[in-house]
C-alpha cells in the first residue's frame, strides 16, 4: 500500500459537483492498493499514520500526532499511486490491485483507521470521478510505502 498523507487545515471531496465529505484540521490521505498488499500492510500502515508526529506542539515543534490534536481524516482511493512510467508516456497501472481485491482492503483500512482514531474517518467513493480540494498546512506531505518499511 502507498499513501500520500497531507497535513491539512481543511479538505473536501466532491462528486458530480456536490461535496461528498469534508474535514477541518487533520490529514488528507491518498491511498493506493497494490496487487501484493494484504491485511498485514493495513495494520502497519495505520499504526504509522496515527503515530506520525507532524503537528505542532505548544512550542511550535512538530511533536504531536493526529491523536494528540483530535484531528480528522479524509481518505481518497488513488490507484494511480502505483503508476509505472518506465516505458513511453502513458502510465501503466499493472501494479494496482483490481477492484475485487482493492475495495475490501480500502474498506478495512478506513475501518481500522477509524478504530485507532476513535472517530469516523471520512472517505470518497471508490472508483468515482472525484474532485479533491485541500489547504495543505505547512506544507507537510509524507509518502509511505508498506513495501519500504526499513
Amino acid at each position: 500500500m502507498r499513501t500520500i498523507t497531507q497535513r491539512v487545515s481543511e479538505a473536501s471531496v466532491s462528486i458530480e459537483g456536490e461535496i461528498h465529505a469534508s474535514i477541518k484540521h487533520g490529514f488528507l490521505i491518498l491511498l493506493g492498493v497494490g496487487h501484493n498488499d494484504s491485511e498485514e500492510d493495513i495494520d502497519w500502515l495505520v499504526r504509522k499514520i496515527v503515530g506520525l508526529r507532524v503537528f505542532s506542539d505548544t512550542k511550535g515543534l512538530m511533536n504531536e500526532s493526529i491523536l494528540d490534536q483530535d484531528g480528522e481524516i479524509l481518505v481518497i482511493s488513488q490507484f494511480t499511486l502505483f503508476a509505472s512510467t518506465k516505458k513511453g508516456n502513458r502510465p501503466s497501472f499493472l501494479n494496482s490491485a483490481k477492484p475485487d481485491q482493492a475495495i475490501p482492503l480500502y474498506e478495512a483500512f478506513t475501518k481500522k483507521l477509524s478504530e485507532m482514531l476513535k472517530k469516523p474517518v471520512k472517505t470518497g467513493v471508490f472508483g468515482a470521478d472525484m474532485q479533491v480540494s485541500l489547504i495543505n498546512d505547512g506544507p507537510v506531505t509524507i509518502t509511505i510505502d508498506t513495501k519500504n518499511k526499513e
